[in-house]
């Protein structure tokens, strides 16, 4: 079971630590939201990676094939997704650049975070790339009930720990930078975000 959890740990490493498209966005919500948002955030990525790796233990090689097999259709949903989360976000950043107080918007919270980040990181190519990869290779080496829990508990932690790092540390940081600073930053964030999804299909 040991091994199995070193496994997990490992694979969840793998798909965690790669700053793509969603962590380019945690980092951003923690600069511009602070810290208990980002939490939340990183919490919802987690989710979908631990799904992930239940997939991968489960019915890993036929999700595989079909990934394969369907790969085109993934990257253009995924970039149409992509680029749509970055345009509202520069828009959002340049009305909040212009009014820093607008009348009836949603404060941002930790549960909203949590349910858009299930959301990007379940249509994220990245994720689904690595896991039809790396992870089902792994998983391929775990056996037994106990070992397969152990190798899904390695990944949900694994991944949890690595969001949480970037959510607590951008939080930090956001206290430190000025509004008017957080608002470009949170510009150019969905900016990067625009240009990940384009570069999708390009």
């Amino acid at each position: 079971m040991t091994s199995a959890f070193v496994l997990g740990v490992l694979a969840g490493l793998s798909v965690a630590m790669p700053v793509g498209p969603v962590g380019v966005l945690l980092l951003r919500t923690g600069l511009v939201d602070g810290a208990r948002v980002a939490v939340g955030a990183a919490c919802g990525i987690a989710t979908v990676d631990l799904a992930y790796a239940v997939l991968a233990v489960a019915v890993g090689a036929p999700v595989s094939r079909v990934l394969g097999a369907h790969a085109s259709v993934v990257r253009w949903v995924s970039a149409g997704v992509l680029v749509a989360v970055g345009v509202v976000g520069v828009v959002s950043a340049a009305r909040a650049s212009r009014d820093p107080a607008p009348t009836g918007t949603v404060a941002p919270s930790a549960p909203r975070a949590y349910l858009r980040f299930v959301g990007l990181t379940a249509v994220n190519p990245l994720t689904a790339i690595t896991f039809t990869t790396i992870a089902v290779g792994l998983a391929a080496q775990v056996g037994g009930a106990g070992s397969v829990s152990a190798f899904v508990v390695g990944v949900g932690l694994a991944s949890l720990a690595w969001q949480l790092v970037l959510a607590v540390s951008s939080g930090a940081l956001g206290l430190r930078v000025p509004p008017q600073a957080r608002r470009w930053v949170s510009m150019v964030g969905a900016g990067v975000v625009v240009l990940a999804g384009v570069a999708l299909v390009v």
